[in-house]
């Protein structure tokens, strides 16, 4: 066990918006370390939503991230040899970080015949996630319900 709790690292804001949680997305994003690339297909996915919307592309997107941020999930939780699905609530950090990771594995299973680009993809996804629809807040309702279903445990919460 940790003697203390591990410091926060404070990420710095992207070098265009000026948001900390525009730069924590453009990590998830990166994949072998390639953060230029990674940038360059969120700013494009960013200027997609400019177009094609006429709205601010970074009021989208955090539009976006509070739509598909879960308030409750299930953990599992071990009480006398029989496990069972607790409903908790989600704090800050892990609710924003759900929300990111929803929405890009939502863009990534787009299918390619639509859209060509990741970028696009994202925007998509962005736009349909700042709509309440698309894939990632269908992640969020499936997730929503199966706290409301396991409510009958919840006395189980530690």
């Amino acid at each position: 066990m940790r003697s203390k709790k591990a410091p926060k690292n404070l990420l710095s804001p992207d070098p265009i918006f000026g948001s900390r949680l525009l730069t924590r997305f453009i990590n998830k994003v990166m994949e072998d370390g390639k953060k230029s690339i990674a940038q360059k297909l969120v700013y494009q996915a960013l200027e997609e939503i400019k177009e094609q919307s006429k709205e601010e592309p970074l009021v989208v997107f955090e539009k976006a991230i509070n739509n598909v941020a879960p308030k409750m999930e299930v953990r599992p939780r071990r009480v006398g040899g029989a496990s069972y699905q607790v409903p908790v609530e989600v704090r800050g950090d892990r609710k924003e970080a759900l929300a990111i990771r929803w929405i890009l594995a939502g863009a990534r299973s787009k299918s390619n015949s639509q859209y060509h680009s990741f970028a696009k993809k994202l925007a998509a996804e962005l736009m349909d996630a700042a709509n309440n629809a698309g894939i990632a807040i269908k992640k969020k309702e499936d997730v929503q319900k199966a706290a409301a279903a396991n409510r009958a445990f919840s006395h189980f919460r530690w």
